[in-house]
């Protein structure tokens, strides 16, 4: 009897041994396969609503257009609530210390007010912040040479740059499917299952998404074009001369590359800032990296909105006021082979200055800078 006893008990140690060895060799499932099918993903779509312009008598306007949404990135609540954590969030940095909004700031109407931003080695860049004010409209390519077709490719670049965020996406990535709530967020955003899914791809995506809810027409400007408040007198008289109008005190030639209403022509000048030769004798040959010698020196003709705010002036920050951007232009700029005709053509007396910086005042808004949804999260 003893002896069966004693068998049993070895059998009993026998099959608990091997479960035990079947458990280390069965561990559970790593953490980025998690399914996220129990998190409910139900998109809610979001629309750029914009109020339409009043047009005034005599004023040929044109309306504000559609904004160009990609049909493979619509907009949602949830998209872009993500794309503004990714936004303000240091997770992308490689050191964890700065983020998109470090060089992109609300107050500074999405610029850092510096003539070139530094990056988290200490490196300055090459060019100026520029705004994101209405980036969403913008259908010729981003940065100040176009280098970039849309905005989900633009989003990608600066996390690994080596002056910007000198990071890598494989590491950023890492993060995010490690965090607390991202990979819900990216659930809720794009449907994802698991949080393998979770790519640079659609980081982008979402960093797009709040980029495009980035859009401004809440200025005086905006708010005369409605019939809502009067313009000064050299409020007017600015507006006019911006525009070449007739009853204008002068032409100014500002619209050619500031169009009505996005105030930006959405297309790329030489305005007389560097001095050259010849063609290959720019410093900084800008658009014609891309496109080719007849454009170097060519550069994007920045938006006018919120102009006030984002000092200091020019791709290469040089100008510290609208006084000294005024004055570049009453001076005709420095020659160059391809210096854009309208420039030396600018002739304009002190009281027209500062008409039209008094008109380019009125196209200042508040309201955006301030806007709750479009603060950092954190």
């Amino acid at each position: 009897m003893k002896l069966e006893w004693s068998k049993y008990w070895i059998m009993c140690f026998f099959v608990v041994a091997v479960f035990a060895c079947c458990e280390e060799e069965m561990p559970n499932p790593p953490e980025e396969d998690v399914d996220l099918t129990d998190i409910e993903y139900d998109p809610v779509s979001v629309s750029i609503n914009i109020p339409p312009y009043v047009l005034q008598v005599g004023q040929n306007i044109p309306v504000i257009p559609e904004m160009p949404i990609p049909d493979e990135n619509t907009l949602t609540e949830d998209g872009i609530e993500l794309g503004r954590h990714l936004f303000y969030d240091t997770i992308l940095s490689a050191d964890s210390t700065q983020s998109c909004s470090s060089c992109h700031l609300p107050s500074s109407s999405f610029t850092d007010n510096l003539a070139f931003s530094v990056g988290i080695d200490g490196i300055a860049g090459s060019v100026s912040s520029m705004s994101l004010l209405n980036v969403g409209f913008y259908d010729n390519g981003l940065f100040w040479n176009g280098r970039s077709n849309t905005l989900e490719e633009q989003a990608l670049l600066p996390v690994e740059d080596v002056v910007e965020l000198h990071n890598t996406w494989p590491n950023v990535i890492s993060k995010l499917k490690k965090h607390n709530t991202y990979p819900t967020m990216f659930r809720k955003a794009f449907g994802i299952e698991k949080k393998s899914e979770i790519t640079k791809e659609l980081a982008a995506k979402a960093i797009s998404q709040f980029e495009r809810s980035i859009y401004s027409f809440e200025s005086k400007f905006d708010k005369y074009l409605r019939g809502e408040v009067l313009l000064e007198d050299d409020e007017l008289n600015g507006f006019e001369m911006f525009l070449d109008l007739p009853g204008a005190s002068n032409d100014a030639h500002c619209s050619h590359c500031h169009g009505m209403p996005l105030m930006t022509s959405n297309d790329y000048f030489n305005n007389g800032l560097q001095e050259a030769n010849t063609l290959e004798d720019f410093i900084d040959k800008g658009r014609g990296v891309i496109s080719g010698p007849a454009q170097n020196g060519f550069f994007r003709a920045p938006s006018l909105r919120n102009i006030e705010l984002t000092a200091p002036y020019m791709h290469d920050g040089s100008m510290s006021t609208l006084e000294e951007v005024m004055d570049h232009y009453i001076s005709g700029g420095k020659p160059s082979p391809n210096r854009d005709s309208f420039i030396p053509a600018i002739d304009l007396d002190p009281y027209e200055k500062e008409s039209l910086i008094a008109f380019m005042k009125t196209l200042t808004d508040t309201q955006v800078i301030n806007d709750e949804r479009l603060q950092s999260p954190f």
